[in-house]
């Protein structure tokens, strides 16, 4: 498992260990506990969320055979069936990515596999990954399978659009509705992990590890695992600092941001543009700074509505940037801050297409400043 990544690594193995997902996970417990187990799933949410996670840990639930699952529909990861899954060599549990596999053709393979009995396990489970990224031909098939599926398939359509599902697929389907993670639950699982990986990362580092995660679990073990390997190559000890993360992930400093957002309020274009180019070249990631200023200016414009608006950024700031924060929400005006993150989101997107980089931001400046 040591060339394995950090989610692939440490990914749930009973359901116990999922965060964040509690109304999911009792309901499916209860549901393979009382043998209540339906034809279909249809798992909708964001990204990182644990959707192919738990689709997975119902597959080695419903085909578990030890006395845990009959009495808490836990899988008991020891009898047969669960290590199949657990090893990944498991005939009866067939993923699909309908990204890369959306035709016609792949679901007419799907349909004459579903025909056959499970070879060694009890159920014959098809998780099938972004499936609303099937074409209308290939759900239209879909569809007359899960109207009369053969007592043996379960079903298992895991999407982070669920808006683009096919309506009568989805009515077909028993739905969960995914939760974005909380930066107190994203760190409390980064947490554990490096525990048991034997390292130690200040709390300042996995809280901006979280932030940047923008709430998904797999991309905060991906950005962890991206901090530990380069510590361990660089030879230092794996002792991770706040200001090492920042600096490896290109996070544009509190500072930077606060100063911007100092100059707009005084309406002091010219100083404004001098400031961002000259952070520019000293290496400043523009898509970064765009990023962070729209986060730091959204919550300056809650604050200013009301404290109680207070949102999970503020947790990846100091008490000195939090005061400075507070008092530019209380200078600034609400419409100058909702002027300001109306220029940067479009800059946001101009950027993209843009031949000067760094020009749209350039013009949010001078539109943000009122400057004619």
């Amino acid at each position: 498992m040591a060339n394995l990544v950090l989610y692939r690594k440490y990914r749930p193995q009973t359901f116990g260990e999922v965060i964040g997902q509690e109304h999911v996970v009792q309901t499916l417990k209860n549901a393979v506990a009382m043998g209540l187990i339906s034809h279909a799933y249809l798992f909708a949410g964001p990204r990182g969320s644990g959707k192919t996670s738990i689709a997975r840990l119902l597959a080695k639930a419903v085909n578990c055979t030890g006395a845990l699952r009959q009495a808490q529909g836990e899988p008991c990861n020891t009898c047969t069936a669960c290590q199949e899954i657990n090893a990944g060599r498991a005939i009866d549990l067939v993923e699909i990515d309908a990204a890369s596999n959306r035709g016609i053709d792949e679901i007419r393979d799907l349909k004459e596999g579903i025909a056959f009995s499970p070879v060694s396990l009890k159920y014959k489970v098809f998780i099938v990954d972004e499936a609303h990224q099937l074409t209308k031909e290939a759900a239209n098939a879909l569809l007359k399978t899960l109207e009369e599926p053969p007592s043996h398939a379960i079903f298992v359509l895991a999407t982070t659009e669920p808006s683009k599902m096919i309506s009568t697929i989805a009515s077909r389907c028993q739905r969960f509705d995914f939760r974005r993670l909380s930066v107190k639950q994203i760190v409390e699982r980064l947490q554990v992990l490096l525990h048991k990986e034997g390292a130690k990362v200040e709390p300042e580092a996995l809280t901006l590890i979280a932030l940047h995660s923008s709430g998904s679990l797999r991309d905060a073990e991906g950005i962890l695992e991206k901090v530990l390997t380069y510590s361990k190559s660089s030879g230092k000890e794996i002792e991770i600092e706040g200001s090492f993360v920042r600096e490896l992930l290109g996070i544009v400093d509190v500072q930077v941001v606060a100063g911007m957002a100092d100059l707009i309020l005084l309406k002091k274009a010219a100083e404004a543009l001098e400031f961002l180019n000259k952070n520019l070249q000293e290496g400043m990631d523009p898509y970064e700074f765009a990023k962070n200023f729209l986060e730091y200016v959204r919550e300056a414009l809650f604050l200013k509505i009301s404290p109680l608006l207070e949102t999970e950024f503020v947790e990846g700031l100091t008490q000195e940037q939090k005061e400075k924060l507070q008092k530019q929400a209380l200078e600034f005006d609400a419409n100058v801050l909702q002027k300001a993150i109306e220029s940067f989101m479009e800059a946001e997107n101009q950027m993209k297409y843009a031949s000067i980089i760094q020009l749209p931001l350039e013009l949010a400046i001078i539109d943000s400043c009122g400057v004619v």
